[in-house]
């Protein structure tokens, strides 16, 4: 198990009815807020009105941008630094999914910074500052409500890149499970895709001695694999919902990967994926860690049976863990299937060609190679894409 140092300092406050304590949490951190947000799903849901009168209660000053699409454009960040500005707003309040949360970011570190706010997501620059920031999340996904992340779509050259820093993780959290009972099936699933995605890129490490995570790992895994399709046929089903959000959370945190060295070689290349054809991320991430899976596997065949047969109740063949390992991704890809999840490029409603394939692969690894199962290079993450295909 490698050294580490574990602190999340952001304040989850979980269950029915707490987004009503949203005026209260800003009103200990800001006086003038940006109420950043996405389409009007939270408007026809009524969430906007609770978390609005909330605000006024408390006699918070507001100012409103909305707008925020799947994959969050860099256009619609700098917009939201240059309101932030000239309004003079002190805290920035998401209410939404990952994408919401994740502009909502971006336009923390921007606000203080005199430069371009894609240099922090291009790594020529490092983030230094930033506004403070809450959540009221609505899709439990990508984990961004807890997590020091934060990804931006350029639409320019179609790239979609990530920016990591403490400066990012949130000052609180508000997570109520009713908020995602209206959710569309597709969302649901594509959610429990990400949130599955979170999870194994920890879980497949060659870090020795870590089965205290690992048995973390294989729990959160195995809850998703139950509740999804129980919210999927029970959309108001408190329970399910609620193990679905507050899992979100956990695999994102950086608790499960404590003492591991981590991967992320899938998520590099769905970015690519969802940045070029901006599809749902969570549906891309469907379609390639199946594919990453049957690629890398043969590196550490135990360890994929080990998934199998602890995530999956699958029997493990001592005299072929090769047919074991393959055993657990078919399992996945099924899984993915059953909840109504692409899990071939094939199944998407573009059309994508070798050319395009060979454009994302360079794209990938424009600043090296990816992950650290299997470092991967340029032609690696092309054979990638062509299993997916």
């Amino acid at each position: 198990m490698q050294n580490f140092t574990f602190q999340n300092s952001t304040k989850i406050i979980f269950g029915r009815g707490v987004e009503e304590q949203t005026g209260e949490e800003v009103d200990k951190l800001g006086d003038k807020i940006l109420f950043h947000y996405g389409g009007g799903s939270i408007k026809e849901y009524g969430i906007y009105d609770k978390v609005m009168d909330s605000l006024k209660e408390e006699g918070l000053e507001v100012v409103e941008l909305g707008g925020v699409q799947p994959n969050p454009r860099l256009d619609l960040v700098k917009e939201g630094i240059d309101v932030c500005r000239q309004e003079d707003v002190d805290f920035i309040l998401a209410v939404g999914g990952g994408s919401v949360i994740d502009s909502a970011k971006a336009i923390s570190i921007g606000v203080p910074y005199e430069g371009d706010v894609w240099d922090f997501y291009s790594e020529e620059k490092q983030i230094q500052e930033s506004l403070p920031l809450g959540v009221v999340l609505t899709i439990p996904a990508a984990g961004s409500e807890s997590s020091p992340g934060s990804v931006i779509t350029k639409e320019e050259g179609g790239y979609k890149r990530d920016a990591v820093s403490e400066e990012l993780r949130p000052e609180f959290a508000i997570l109520n499970p009713e908020f995602t009972f209206t959710l569309p099936e597709f969302q649901t699933a594509s959610g429990a895709a990400d949130i599955m995605a979170h999870v194994m890129e920890r879980y497949f490490t060659h870090e020795p001695e870590v089965g205290f995570t690992d048995r973390l790992c294989e729990a959160t895994l195995r809850t998703i694999i139950k509740n999804a399709p129980i919210a999927l046929e029970e959309p108001e089903n408190y329970g399910a919902r609620a193990q679905l959000t507050w899992a979100s959370t956990v695999a994102h945190n950086d608790l499960l990967g404590t003492g591991r060295e981590e991967d992320w070689a899938s998520h590099n290349i769905e970015h690519e994926l969802s940045g070029k054809y901006d599809i749902t991320h969570g549906a891309g991430l469907a379609i390639i860690f199946p594919a990453w899976m049957k690629y890398v596997h043969g590196e550490d065949p135990k360890k994929f049976a080990q998934f199998t047969s602890r995530v999956w109740n699958e029997e493990t063949n001592f005299d072929s863990l090769e047919r074991t390992a393959k055993e657990g991704i078919e399992k996945l890809e099924t899984f993915f299937e059953r909840i109504g999840l692409p899990t071939r490029l094939d199944d998407l409603e573009v059309e994508v060609t070798e050319a395009d394939l060979v454009e994302m692969a360079d794209k990938c690894t424009d600043r090296g190679p990816v992950g650290n199962f299997v470092k991967l290079d340029k032609e690696d993450v092309l054979a990638i894409y062509r299993l997916a295909n």
